[in-house]
């Protein structure tokens, strides 16, 4: 009987071991959930922001004032005073064409002058001399005559002459090509010694202050641009606008190759572009207000799109999944075309764990990326 009472006792003991081992691996297993079985999310309530209709495109930049310079005479290249890419002011001389021969025309002319001058002068003199000769009647008046049309005749000749100098300064001056306005050289296809005509461009010369972009877009897109208020903005290697400027132009026809239209705004450079750089132009059609649904607080199933509402329960807080129809992507969130109104309350964490009807602890959305949660949301997140 001994025997038998000891055996009972030992048993006893081992089932109230098993019981408590099975009690201590069930507290666990609740992990991130509340006491209630809640589990936390942040919350945001749903707001209108803005939505712009834009679509990108490959745009030029050009130069509002540009040239391209070639020499007034022909002749071989005597000197070039600049280098392509070099900063320039107005009137600087960029290039000399050899004036030997001008110069030599241009002393010839000079030396006609000077002695049409001194004729002139002699003349005059002359013809005074006859005007008081006739008074006193010691010249007849056929002398007189002769002196005064001899005195017209030097007259004409000097004034010929220093016509001929005049022009012949200014042709000299043609053998030197200065920048009209100032800017940047561009490429200098000639060297010293090559021969130039009238026709052969030798450089040009752009104005990089203020500049136009071009681009070339759809012609039922070009219908819904309106000068002076659709924007065109250019970006920067990471796609965010560095630039933004009203369309000032849009082609009246398209171009015959490929059907596109022409659009040009104009801005002013303070990027550092370049005449005739390629860069990314995003030509914003229209903008407007539109509910915004973060892209973190969707969820699919198919093709179908779902955002789980956070509302009351019978126990607590739970969420419902609400079949929402989206729009286009503006930055982080989904333009929400419809499924949910303005106020709402949506979960933005925690999205993939949610079921529907499922009991929630929210708190305020935090920013995204944040170390607390790796996803966030809004500021301005419902409680």
């Amino acid at each position: 009987m001994r025997l038998v009472s000891v055996g009972g006792v030992g048993l006893a003991i081992l089932l109230l071991a098993g019981c408590g081992k099975n009690k201590a691996s069930e507290g666990p297993q609740q992990g991130p959930q509340g006491a209630n079985g809640a589990l936390p999310v942040e919350v945001l309530a749903l707001k209108p922001g803005e939505v712009r209709d834009a679509q990108e495109y490959l745009g030029q930049v050009l130069s509002r004032t540009s040239v391209e310079l070639r020499p007034q005479v022909a002749g071989s290249v005597q000197a070039i005073r600049v280098k392509p890419g070099e900063r320039v002011k107005q009137g600087q001389v960029l290039l000399v064409v050899d004036a030997r021969q001008q110069r030599a025309d241009l002393r010839a002319a000079e030396a006609q002058r000077a002695s049409a001058l001194a004729n002139r002068e002699f003349a005059r003199s002359t013809s005074e001399r006859a005007a008081q000769l006739l008074k006193e009647g010691l010249m007849s008046r056929q002398d007189y005559d002769q002196a005064v049309a001899q005195a017209a005749s030097a007259e004409a000749s000097a004034r010929a002459a220093e016509a001929q100098s005049q022009a012949q300064q200014v042709q000299l001056g043609y053998h030197e090509v200065s920048a009209p306005f100032a800017g940047v050289v561009g490429d200098i296809p000639v060297n010293v010694g090559d021969y130039v005509t009238p026709e052969m461009a030798v450089t040009s010369v752009d104005q990089s202050q203020a500049l136009e972009v071009s681009v070339q877009v759809p012609v039922e897109s070009a219908a819904r641009i309106e000068v002076g208020r659709t924007v065109v903005e250019l970006l920067d290697t990471e796609g965010e606008p560095n630039v933004s400027a009203p369309v000032f132009f849009v082609a009246p026809t398209p171009t015959g190759n490929t059907q596109l239209v022409e659009v040009k705004a104009a801005f002013e450079n303070t990027t550092g572009l370049r005449s005739g750089q390629f860069v990314r132009a995003r030509v914003v059609y229209q903008t407007r207000q539109a509910l915004l649904l973060p892209t973190y607080a969707v969820s699919r199933l198919g093709s179908q799109a779902f955002a789980f509402t956070v509302i009351p329960g019978d126990g607590g807080t739970v969420v419902q999944r609400q079949p929402v129809t989206l729009g286009q992507i503006e930055g982080n969130a989904y333009e929400l075309v419809g499924g949910l109104e303005e106020g709402t309350r949506v979960a933005v964490s925690g999205v993939q764990l949610l079921r529907d009807g499922q009991p929630v602890q929210p708190k305020p959305a935090t920013p995204r990326g944040s170390q607390e949660t790796g996803v966030g949301g809004a500021s301005d997140a419902g409680q």
